[in-house]
């Protein structure tokens, strides 16, 4: 008995020395079991047609005309499960779409990044350049992350409303300037009991048209 039982302890040992060394394998990245990153993007078991363009590959045609409705063939990523129309998994399908760059897209189709150090009440108005994503369901020819030139337009949190009612109830002394963040100007109305009331309407009026903005540069809301 003692002498069966030694080869067997042997082969138990042998056993948990290539499992340890199996598990020691998979965790220093010899073997990933991650799925990519694309794939939360991809509805599992939906139609191809209609996945997002970071799940398929497409051959793209780059002669086409601008403008005019192409076909392009697609196949889907790995880790990607779809279906067709009549709910049949598949690999390779086709795209509708209209023959245009990405950055040729309306602004519908893409999102932007805003910027809060460029003036919106400025003349003439000023521009910045944002980097631009296409959204996950349009299909593009070209990068799907572009630079473009926008208007400024963004907002601190400032209330037109608020700052026309101030003007006309708080204005000689200054609270519609201090609330758009213009001390100075506010010091001097308030100092000066509204420019003798001069200041006080033309401010009236300024703020009423949007030509008083806040002093951030940003947009009222």
């Amino acid at each position: 008995m003692e002498a069966a039982a030694g080869p067997l302890q042997v082969l138990c040992r042998v056993c948990r020395l290539l499992l340890f060394l199996s598990q020691f394998y998979i965790l220093s990245g010899g073997e990933s079991t991650d799925t990519p990153p694309y794939v939360m993007k991809c509805p599992s078991n939906g139609l191809c047609s209609r996945l997002p363009a970071d799940c398929v590959d497409c051959k793209t045609n780059f002669s086409c005309v601008y403008g005019k409705p192409v076909v392009f063939d697609c196949t889907v990523k790995p880790s990607v499960t779809c279906v067709d129309q009549d709910f049949k998994s598949q690999k390779n399908f086709i795209i509708n779409m209209t023959c245009r760059f990405c950055w040729q897209l309306p602004e519908t189709d893409y999102e932007c990044s805003n910027s809060t150090s460029c003036m919106t009440v400025s003349c003439p108005r000023q521009r910045y350049t944002a980097n631009c994503t296409a959204r996950d369901h349009v299909h593009c020819l070209g990068n799907r992350t572009f630079p473009k030139m926008l208007y400024c337009n963004w907002t601190g949190g400032y209330k037109w409303s608020t700052a026309l009612a101030l003007s006309i109830t708080l204005g000689g002394f200054g609270a519609d300037r201090f609330y758009l963040g213009q001390w100075r100007e506010g010091l001097g109305k308030l100092f000066s009991f509204g420019g003798l009331g001069i200041w006080t309407l033309i401010d009236v009026l300024l703020i009423g048209v949007g030509y008083v903005g806040p002093a951030d540069g940003s947009l009222y809301i």
